[in-house]
């Protein structure tokens, strides 16, 4: 009886042991996917506070809770149990879907950074002219449809990086890296569009000290916004120009993303260094490869006789 309890202790001691080791591997392989989507969290971050922008103070929270949930929507419910059965029935597809989801970014990124040339904000000022609840409800609406964009390719990051593991392991990290993004993407954005309120807090109750960052927390929001607008467009282009670039390797274009590791490492082996230059020139190729893409799009809607918008 003692050795048969023993024996059980033994066996329950090694799975104890199995499961903190696969709990581990999970955590590592959940952080190692949240790093490498960092990119696309940066844009998500950056662009989210525009549509908020405009609207009461007492609105905004309760606007980004609403963006908060869709993204969980959108992550959870739609792109989890998709991504498992891509994983598990069409594996070779995870790449080019990686592809035509960067090259989307690219046509993003070029698009907005032509747009910022042109000065062309007019459509968004008066996008805030009517109903405030029905432009809440398409500012919501269409803050949801652009997550769904940014999502899909935050979980296709983490899936490529993840596709050799169990598909339990796939899905348990792909909810962890879900939920990490959407409470680290939104706490931010809530705490970003509330820097203003903030600083008016320190301007009436601080002391002089205080009331002084208080009036230039205000004062600075603009500029603040405006840098996080161009932090976006940045990543977008750095993001999908990178991962356009690693799906070419392997293809008869692999020159291009080989000149472009040769190209990092050129002045040496410093890691941050590696990655800026590797950064720089991949948005560098994605911005060009965003121009044809925006040219061809323009082209199409133009013969479509539509505007390309």
């Amino acid at each position: 009886m003692a050795s048969g309890l023993a024996a059980l202790l033994d066996d329950v001691a090694a799975i104890a042991r199995l499961a903190a080791t696969s709990l581990d591997d999970v955590s590592a392989a959940a952080g190692k996917a949240s790093v490498k989507a960092a990119g696309v969290v940066v844009d998500d971050t950056a662009v989210t506070p525009t549509y908020v922008t405009g609207f009461s103070p007492e609105r905004e929270l309760p606007m980004i809770w609403r963006i908060a949930l869709g993204s969980i929507r959108n992550k959870l419910i739609i792109l989890l149990p998709a991504a498992l059965l891509l994983s598990a029935f069409l594996p070779m597809a995870i790449t080019p879907l990686l592809m035509l989801g960067g090259s989307f970014l690219c046509f993003e990124g070029a698009e907005k950074i032509l747009e910022l040339l042109r000065g062309g904000h007019g459509a968004d000022e008066e996008a805030l002219e009517g109903d405030p609840a029905h432009l809440e409800k398409e500012k919501v609406s269409g803050a949801i449809r652009t997550d769904l964009i940014l999502s899909a390719e935050i979980m296709a990051i983490a899936l490529s990086d993840v596709a050799s593991k169990p598909i339990w392991e796939q899905g348990v990290v792909l909810v962890i890296v879900g939920l990490l993004v959407t409470v680290g993407v939104y706490g931010l954005v809530a705490l970003i569009v509330k820097l203003d309120d903030i600083g008016l807090h320190f301007v009436r109750t601080g002391s002089s000290a205080m009331q002084g960052f208080g009036r230039g927390l205000v004062r600075a929001m603009p500029a603040i916004l405006s840098l996080l607008e161009s932090v976006g467009m940045v990543a977008m282009l750095w993001v999908g120009g990178g991962i356009i670039l690693h799906g070419l390797d392997h293809t008869p274009l692999a020159a291009l993303p080989h000149f472009v590791h040769d190209a990092s490492t050129l002045l040496g082996d410093n890691g941050l260094l590696v990655w800026a230059i590797g950064a720089l020139l991949s948005a560098i190729f994605g911005f060009f490869l965003g121009l044809v893409i925006v040219g061809v799009v323009h082209a199409v809607a133009k013969l479509r006789g539509k505007p390309a918008h």
